[in-house]
Order: C-alpha cells, then sequence, then structure tokens
C-alpha cells in the first residue's frame, strides 16, 4: 500500500511480467533485439541509481520479482500479462505456465491473464478453452504484432479475431488487454496500431478493452476511441514512469486522458521487469497537473482520481473486493515474511 494524504491507498499493479530471456533461451536474432530494446526504456526512465545490468534485466529471479512487487513496490497485488513470442524464444519469453506458478502460490496476490492468436485456429480455441478451466483466467493479454510462421501480425477486428472474442465472451474471459504502444525492435509499428480497437469494441460491448500503453505512438487515436467507447481502457505502463522522468509530459497525458477517456477507465502499471513499482507508485501517487493544465483540460489529478487509477479501477474490472482483499493480505505468507501485516488493518475478532 502506499500512503497518500494521511490514507492507505490500495495499489493494484496491473502489468507485470516474469520473463526470460537469457541467451540460452533465444532462438532467433530477434529475441535479442527485443531485450535490447526493451532495455533501452528501462534505462530512458529509471533513476541513475536503480538502473539494473543487463544480466539481471534479462532474467530474474521469483524472490527478486516478489521483493520488489509486494516489500519494496508499495503493490498489494498483480496481475500478470503473458507475452509469448515463441519465434524468437525456445521456452517463451513470459509465459501463462510459469506465471501459473507464482499465482498458485501466492493465490491472492497475483491475478493471471492468459493469451490468444487469431492465426492458431481451431487448436487456439480450444488452447484459450484449457486456460479458461485450468487457471479459471478473466482476462488475455493480446499481442498483435507478434511473428508467427512468416507472418508479421493480425487485427483485432478481422473475422478471425472476433470468433475469439466471441469464445472470450462465452467463457467469461471479459478483460482483453491489448498492447497498443510502443513498438519494440523488431516487430512492426504498423501492427500495433490502435484503430483495430475501435470495431472490436463496438462489436462486444460485453467485453473490456484495456489498451495498454494507451496507443502510444497514435495517443490522439486511442483518446477519441476511448472517448467514444465506454467499454474502452487505458493501461498507463510506459506513461506512468514518465511521471519521474518527464514530469510535464506526464501531466499533459493524465490530462488529455482525464478530458477523454475519463478517471474510471484508467489503470496503473509498472510494466515490470521494465521497471520497478516502488518509484512509479510513488512518482504517479505524487504527480500534479500545472496551472495551466488544470486550465487547458478541466481537470485535476486529485487524491481520489489516482486513488481509482492506482487500484481502484483495477478492482473493478476483476471483481476485486478491496476490503474483503486486505483482510486475506493480513494473514498471508508474505505479509508476515515482511512484517506488512498492520497495513491492512487490524485481525478479525476470534
Amino acid at each position: 500500500m502506499y500512503r497518500h494524504d494521511g490514507e492507505d491507498v490500495f495499489v493494484i499493479d496491473s502489468h507485470i511480467h516474469h520473463w526470460d530471456a537469457s541467451e540460452e533461451n533465444i532462438i532467433h536474432e530477434g529475441g535479442e533485439q527485443f531485450i535490447q530494446c526493451f532495455y533501452d526504456y528501462h534505462s530512458a526512465f529509471t533513476p541513475e541509481e536503480r538502473l539494473w545490468d543487463m544480466d539481471e534485466y534479462r532474467k530474474y529471479s521469483a524472490d527478486r520479482m516478489i521483493e520488489d512487487l509486494f516489500r519494496d513496490g508499495h503493490a498489494d497485488m498483480g496481475i500478470f500479462q503473458p507475452t509469448y513470442l515463441s519465434e524468437f524464444y525456445e521456452d517463451g519469453f513470459n509465459t501463462i505456465e510459469d506465471n501459473a506458478h507464482l499465482t498458485e502460490e501466492y493465490p491472492e496476490r497475483f491475478v493471471l491473464n492468459g493469451r490468444f492468436d487469431p492465426r492458431e485456429g481451431e487448436a487456439g480455441l480450444e488452447e484459450l478453452e484449457r486456460q479458461k478451466d485450468e487457471h479459471d483466467i478473466q482476462g488475455v493479454k493480446l499481442y498483435t504484432a507478434e511473428w508467427k510462421d512468416g507472418s508479421k501480425g493480425w487485427r483485432l477486428d478481422s473475422e478471425e479475431s472476433f470468433e475469439y472474442l466471441e469464445k472470450c465472451a462465452e467463457l467469461g474471459i471479459t478483460n482483453i488487454h491489448a498492447h497498443k504502444g510502443p513498438t519494440i525492435r523488431p516487430l512492426n509499428r504498423d501492427a500495433f496500431d490502435v484503430a483495430d480497437v475501435d470495431d472490436a469494441a463496438t462489436s462486444f460491448p460485453e467485453l473490456n478493452f484495456i489498451v495498454e500503453h494507451v496507443g502510444f505512438p497514435r495517443f490522439d487515436d486511442f483518446a477519441h476511441i476511448g472517448a467514444q467507447e465506454t467499454n474502452v481502457y487505458g493501461g498507463l505502463a510506459v506513461v506512468a514512469p514518465m511521471a519521474h522522468a518527464r514530469p510535464r509530459k506526464f501531466g499533459e497525458i493524465m490530462g488529455e486522458l482525464l478530458f477523454w477517456v475519463g478517471e474510471d477507465n484508467l489503470l496503473f502499471g509498472s510494466d515490470y521487469a521494465l521497471w520497478e513499482p516502488e518509484w512509479v507508485v510513488e512518482a504517479v501517487m505524487e504527480a500534479e497537473l500545472t496551472q495551466d493544465q488544470r486550465d487547458e483540460f478541466g481537470v485535476e489529478l486529485t487524491h481520489d482520481v489516482k486513488k481509482k487509477i492506482i487500484g481502484e479501477n483495477a478492482a473493478e474490472l476483476y471483481d476485486i473486493d478491496i476490503e474483503e482483499r486486505k483482510a486475506k493480505l493480513r494473514d498471508d505468507e508474505l505479509s508476515d515474511e515482511f512484517d506488512m501485516a498492520d497495513q491492512y488493518g487490524e485481525a478479525a475478532a476470534d
């Protein structure tokens, strides 16, 4: 939790990974380019004293992740967003099964999402059903620029994708997280275009479409789609660290988002391990709009708005009762190990 304005604020980091970009796992030069590009983002925004070395960044331990998120990082819960990139990494980059080990060990701390790729046809639909049956996933992470068998991407508004979205609706997989943001080498920039979210969101009003990275570098397109479609949300991974590295730009982006998309449709994410949540949470929670930004956009980045963004909105999407979850977290293994029980309130009376 994060103490702000005299209140302990519940933090859900809605965008985390446990990846393996070790040299042993890379089977294509694209895998090396991908992790090097990640590290460039890490280096550009991270405070100098918090930089990781490259070997550490390639593959980090589960213990390190737990400490970075929950002991040091103010996070109370995290949502895994898998990314396979199987043409680049022999065992996948950030897989459901690897993430599931941590979710099973700490079920009150983690939410596990799945994934799909409509180019996998009938086999992919069966795999989606397996993910629901085995892990009861509530959401999927989609990477529309992933390479597969000579194809360099797919569209969310395609006929094949709609078949998968219909399956999601049928199975109760309601949260569709689509990477629509910065291109990572060597992937195709246009394959991450946010435009395909529009028809998908209109066609499936029963699903929630979380546009990760709010469409950068096509932010204006995302903002207008988000204003039009009430089931479109903005994931702030990549934007959030700008609160530290580029505070005025962060204020400008947040002003636009609050004006067009609204405070109820924005979700915090650190994008761990691109960045550690500790300093990202602190920067976001302490950020303020300048007076000229408040005047221009007619919005305020208040304590209550930040509470929604940092945890309450994700809790709403994933049916998490924060007070009930706090009671469970008070008595969990990590609260005991890291001496965190008191922040979740008093123990229940016998």
